[in-house]
C-alpha cells in the first residue's frame, strides 16, 4: 500500500484529500498544517509520497519540498490553489515531481502520485548507479595507482639490487606479509630506500 504523508493548511481540504486517498487505496501516515510538521512527518513515517500544499503558514510547501527533496526523503506532489506558470517552475525547481491544482479531481490526483513515485525512483536509481560507478572508477583508479608503485618498487629492487623480477615481486610480498602491512606501503619503503632485500 502506498504511504502518504499530507500537509495543507486548511482542516476542510486536509479532511477531503485525506478521504479521497484513502478511498483510493493509499494509506495516510500523516497529516500535518503546515511546512515544518510536514518536513517532521516524513522523517518520521518514510512515506512514499508527501502531497504538499504551496500555500502554508510558517514553513511554506515549496521549502518544505526542497528539504524533503535534498535529504532524498520522499517523492513530493505540491497541492496549488494557482495555476500560474511562475509557482509551477518554482515548484519543480524546489523538487516536486508532479503537482495538482485544487479544487483538485480524484481523476487528477491518483496519476499525480503515481507519476510523481515513478519519478522519484528513476531519480534515485540513476544516483545510485552514477554512485556506484563513481566508485567502481575510483577503485579501478586505486588499483592502477598500486600497480604502478608496485611496478616502481619492483624497479628498483631489479635495478640497485640486481633481483630477477620474480625475486623482487616475491620480496615485495614477503616484505608485505612480514610486516603485516599492504604491498603498497611496502613498495613505498622500498622507493624510499628504507626497505633492503
Amino acid at each position: 500500500m502506498t504511504r502518504v504523508v499530507v500537509a495543507e493548511d486548511e482542516a476542510l481540504i486536509r479532511l477531503d484529500l485525506t478521504e479521497t486517498l484513502m478511498e483510493e487505496g493509499y494509506e495516510v501516515v500523516g497529516e500535518a498544517a503546515n511546512g515544518d510538521e510536514a518536513i517532521e512527518l516524513v522523517r518520521k513515517h518514510a512515506p512514499d509520497v508527501a502531497i504538499l500544499d504551496i500555500k502554508m503558514p510558517g514553513t511554506d510547501g515549496l521549502t518544505a519540498a526542497r528539504q524533503i527533496i535534498s535529504e532524498r526523503l520522499s517523492a513530493v506532489v505540491i497541492l496549488t490553489a494557482f495555476s500560474q506558470r511562475e509557482l509551477i517552475e518554482q515548484a519543480r525547481d524546489a523538487g516536486a515531481l508532479a503537482y495538482v491544482v485544487k479544487p483538485f479531481e480524484r481523476n487528477d490526483l491518483v496519476p499525480a502520485i503515481e507519476m510523481a513515485i515513478a519519478r522519484f525512483v528513476d531519480i534515485t536509481l540513476a544516483e545510485e548507479s552514477a554512485s556506484s560507478e563513481t566508485a567502481r572508477a575510483d577503485a579501478a583508479e586505486a588499483k592502477l595507482a598500486e600497480r604502478k608503485l608496485l611496478d616502481r618498487a619492483k624497479g628498483v629492487l631489479m635495478d640497485t639490487h640486481g633481483l630477477a623480477e620474480a625475486d623482487a615481486f616475491r620480496f615485495l610480498r614477503s616484505a608485505a606479509m612480514n610486516g603485516r602491512s599492504s604491498m603498497g606501503a611496502a613498495a613505498e619503503k622500498i622507493i624510499a630506500g628504507e626497505l633492503t632485500p
